[in-house]
């Protein structure tokens, strides 16, 4: 290996690179997928193919040396993107294996085969660079259970998207939309205090700790409230009958149900996590 394909980080990279490259020109000749979770997963592969692809340049032409006034912590982000990409990639390949590949299709065993390859190799990638023990915010368990919370809510919202996608407009009941407005808006309020707490500019403009602990707080309560919203409007509707017998919501995907119920409990459980862990910080408090 030549260049900066010398390490192992960036075999590790290059394999990745390669990897999900494949899955998703695979994917992409076979025909793409239209559904919800055929676009996560196509953006997903493309997300892994371009997260190591820009910090390979970057190392190659020392930009990151240059962005040390923006990023003064360069190890740290390429540690917590490498995680990121882990989350990701190892979904995509969940869900492309349960939902659209066959034991007879042999594109499909080989967009599986290249997807897993590439989760075990960003998750070497991922814990080589932890070990190295990076501190900055995307690296300590604060900065993982925001990033995490993100993540979830990507899985929520297109769960989501695929439930309202395939009903009649009579099943988008308000209590429902309110949940997709939740999940909507805490993601975009995840990535502000993400970008807050990595750009060097950003840092001492706002008392990050009661923001984040006013947010926790705030977080919690909207999810507590479409938690709730969704099982009770959602789960009516699904199993609410005709008076012939027939279930009244024949184009309902229960399946979907499950997946956003289960990841607004996860996500509550997690902003919860935070609110402890922020009302410790503000108050110094050792757990």
């Amino acid at each position: 290996m030549c260049g900066p394909f010398k390490s192992i980080g960036g075999i590790l990279r290059l394999l990745e690179m390669i990897f999900s490259g494949a899955a998703l020109i695979l994917v992409l000749f076979r025909g793409g997928m239209g559904s919800p979770w055929g676009v996560w997963c196509d953006f997903v592969w493309l997300f892994c193919l371009l997260i190591p692809l820009l910090i390979t340049v970057a190392e190659a032409l020392k930009i990151n040396v240059l962005m040390h006034v923006f990023l003064p912590d360069w190890d740290d982000l390429t540690c917590g993107l490498t995680m990121i990409c882990t989350l990701m990639i190892a979904s995509a390949s969940i869900i492309y294996a349960t939902g659209y590949a066959c034991f007879h299709c042999v594109l499909s065993i080989l967009v599986v085969t290249f997807s897993l390859a590439a989760t075990a190799a960003f998750l070497v990638d991922a814990i080589l660079q932890k070990l190295k023990c990076p501190s900055g915010y995307l690296s300590r368990l604060r900065g993982v259970l925001r990033f995490t919370e993100a993540f979830v809510a990507c899985l929520l919202l297109t769960a989501a998207t695929s439930y309202f996608l395939y009903v009649d407009w009579y099943h988008r009941s308000a209590g429902m939309m309110w949940a997709l407005f939740v999940f909507t808006v805490c993601l975009l309020a995840n990535v502000v205090l993400i970008l807050f707490n990595l750009v060097k500019l950003l840092r001492d403009l706002l008392p990050k700790a009661w923001l984040e602990l006013v947010y926790n707080v705030v977080a919690s309560l909207l999810y507590l409230s479409a938690a709730v919203l969704w099982a009770v409007f959602g789960y009516w509707g699904y199993f609410e009958r005709r008076a012939d017998g027939r279930y009244f919501c024949s184009g309902c995907s229960l399946g979907d149900l499950h997946v956003v119920m289960a990841g607004a409990l996860l996500n509550l459980l997690l902003y919860i996590l935070d609110l402890v862990l922020s009302v410790a910080r503000v108050f110094e408090v050792r757990i």
